[in-house]
């Protein structure tokens, strides 16, 4: 990510705790799906990209994998704005 100017160092990866999960409208996952996290709270809508997961990959792969978040992560917020737009 330091390729990308993004420091990542003082980051560790948590739980989403079902008070979170209450306050959204989407979850998006990376490979687990978040439908079994707690279901009596969660009404949401859960989209699980299925990506793999970088952990002891080559640098090449875990580029592509990055690079591969950041294209759906465009895509989604295009989808997003443009429902947003079409509801207004």
């Amino acid at each position: 990510m330091g390729e990308r100017d993004i420091d990542l160092s003082d980051r560790t990866p948590r739980e989403v705790t079902p008070e979170e999960l209450q306050a959204v409208d989407l979850v998006v996952t990376m490979g687990c799906s978040a439908s079994n996290v707690c279901p009596a709270t969660w009404n949401g809508e859960n989209r699980d990209w299925g990506l793999d997961d970088p952990h002891e990959r080559s640098l090449e792969e875990v580029r592509e994998i990055r690079d591969e978040i950041e294209r759906r992560v465009v895509a989604l917020f295009d989808e997003l704005q443009s429902e947003t737009v079409s509801a207004g």
